[in-house]
């Protein structure tokens, strides 16, 4: 998993069937300190994200599971909004 920000939407007319009905969303990686890295990368929405929120996101066959679809091709998912991080200074 790691944490992201939604820095976009993806609109697909035409898409695998396994996807209709579910929301596309750019995400931005961030580090611990809620800094962007260099990545982003497009995830299904299984949690109502929207644009500027900070969001959990899962990968591989974990995200499938998430969204009850273990045979579609999505790699990632956000799974959760972010209230908080608290990183310790060590």
């Amino acid at each position: 998993m790691y944490l992201g920000r939604v820095i976009g939407t993806v609109v697909s007319t035409t898409k695998d069937e396994s996807l209709v009905g579910f929301k596309l969303l750019v995400v931005s990686k961030l580090n611990e300190t809620l800094q962007p890295t260099q990545s982003s990368e497009i995830v299904v929405d299984s949690v109502g994200a929207g644009v500027g929120e900070v969001v959990l996101v899962s990968k591989g066959s974990s995200a499938r599971y998430v969204l009850n679809k273990p045979n579609s091709p999505i790699d990632s998912a956000v799974v959760g909004i972010v209230d908080t991080v608290e990183v310790d200074d060590v």
